[in-house]
């Protein structure tokens, strides 16, 4: 890779504290829009197939994108792929605005409405586009954070990412209940035409040109996976995640129904929003005291806990006991997100980087849509009904009483199903050799961080300056 000079760690870090906050005003803007709009479809429908269809198309465009997105950042330089996804998600925006503007004012609540299937692709589509920039972000954490602090950098992304979701959560329930769909559109328009802005003024000097590599095309599946065979144990790594995606899939249909059950939209967003501090603190901890020796264990772990939470979240129709487990929910997830960056960032090289990531992606996000599509049509046509019928007193013993215990049921044997998978892959030869990969990488890194140190020259802080390099 051809790079500029590699300034001191203190100005490379102010360089990456400015794509963090300019990501997270991204991740707000399209999750603001991505969650008024499931919100809003299900009050307009009040049917749990038309979340499932929304939250698993939105997974399944992921998944079918994901290796584009990785081959791009790998041809490309990062901060052009990102400015290039914020313009493309303003003008995908901007169409939803004027599909709604345009929508006749019964078409929202039919599920067979072109109009309003019309309007959810365009956000959708934008909100996807949104995803190459986190595929970009992962990379510039190995540009630009030396090697034995990069699960702390990770673990401010998850911090990030918190804090995105908890102002996202209380006011998409908030935007949607008073200021409707329409106004919704607009304020995510806006925010993401600022963020676009400050990302013009943003620069990368350790990348005047994108690294040397070996990609091909716009959509290099062959090359992607050549890259994740090339590190043993990696394509199992990659499995693993994509099955916990399965289960994920069965939070994704269900879970928001679930709470709109219990809360108001206006309270069901502030719920998010107070769930979404555990992913604050979670990630803060990350970025305080790291991932420890062995990312995988501590990512296996993990998984376990958010195993039970998971099944044990709604056995009782309480909304405190919602509330109260969502939080530790959320505060687990950036540790299983940081352990699998922090490996990928340092047992693959950077110029495969993107499509590595992006193949991670593709795999573990058509895994939920997966499990969505499949269900919310038995949960709506099958469980559900049973359980407020003739199950209700089969399942009063162990769920009580009270709305959605078919739900609760499926959360239930996703959750033990989690904590299963997670126990039988401790006892895999993959965790023996992704674990020893990892250390390996680790030795390398700190001889090339060594050799870095005495090489670095003093350079002139310059983090953020007009250029359109």
């Amino acid at each position: 890779m051809t790079t500029g000079l590699r300034r001191p760690s203190r100005e490379r870090d102010r360089t990456f504290a400015h794509i963090l906050l300019n990501t997270a005003v991204a991740n707000v803007t399209t999750s603001f829009l991505w969650f008024a709009l499931t919100f809003w479809i299900y009050l307009e429908t009040r049917n749990v197939i038309a979340t499932g269809v929304i939250g698993g198309g939105y997974m399944l465009i992921i998944a079918m994108a994901s290796i584009g997105f990785g081959t791009v950042v790998d041809r490309f330089r990062k901060l052009t792929v990102m400015r290039v996804s914020a313009v493309f998600t303003l003008v995908m925006f901007v169409l939803a605005g004027v599909v709604f503007a345009s929508m006749p004012a019964d078409a929202a609540a039919s599920m067979t409405s072109p109009w309003l299937w019309l309007f959810a692709i365009f956000v959708l589509v934008g909100a996807v586009i949104e995803n190459m920039r986190s595929v970009a972000l992962s990379t510039t954490v190995t540009i630009l954070i030396d090697a034995d602090r990069r699960d702390r950098a990770n673990g401010w992304v998850g911090t990030v990412q918190g804090l995105a979701f908890m102002v996202t959560s209380v006011f998409s329930g908030l935007a949607v209940g008073f200021l409707g769909m329409g106004w919704t559109v607009v304020l995510s328009v806006v925010f993401v035409a600022v963020g676009l802005a400050h990302l013009m003024v943003v620069s990368l000097p350790e990348e005047v040109e994108p690294a040397a590599s070996d990609a091909e095309g716009a959509f290099d599946l062959r090359g992607s996976f050549r890259a994740v065979r090339a590190v043993p144990g990696l394509f199992a790594l990659i499995l693993f995640s994509t099955f916990n995606n399965f289960v994920g899939g069965v939070h994704m249909a269900l879970f928001d129904p679930y709470g709109l059950e219990l809360f108001s939209v206006q309270m069901w967003g502030v719920v998010f929003a107070i769930s979404a501090t555990g992913f604050m603190v979670g990630g803060a901890l990350v970025a305080k005291f790291g991932l420890g020796t062995n990312p995988m264990r501590t990512m296996l772990i993990a998984v376990m806990v958010t195993g039970v939470i998971g099944g044990a979240i709604t056995l009782r129709a309480s909304p405190m006991l919602c509330i109260v487990l969502a939080w530790f929910f959320m505060a687990m997830f950036p540790a299983v997100e940081a352990a699998e960056q922090t490996v990928i960032q340092r047992v693959v090289p950077l110029p495969r980087q993107g499509r590595v990531f992006g193949f991670a992606g593709a795999f573990e996000a058509a895994a939920a849509p997966v499990t969505a599509f499949i269900v919310a049509p038995i949960a709506e046509n099958i469980v559900i009904p049973w359980a407020d019928g003739d199950g209700a007193r089969v399942l009063a013993p162990v769920f009580g009483t009270g709305p959605a215990r078919g739900i609760a049921l499926i959360f239930l044997v996703a959750g033990v199903l989690t904590v299963l998978a997670a126990a039988v892959a401790f006892r895999t030869p993959v965790y023996r050799t992704v674990s020893a990969e990892y250390r390996a990488g680790a030795d390398a890194e700190s001889v090339s961080d060594a050799i870095d140190s005495v090489t670095t020259r003093p350079t002139t802080p310059d983090v953020v300056e007009p250029t359109g390099a």
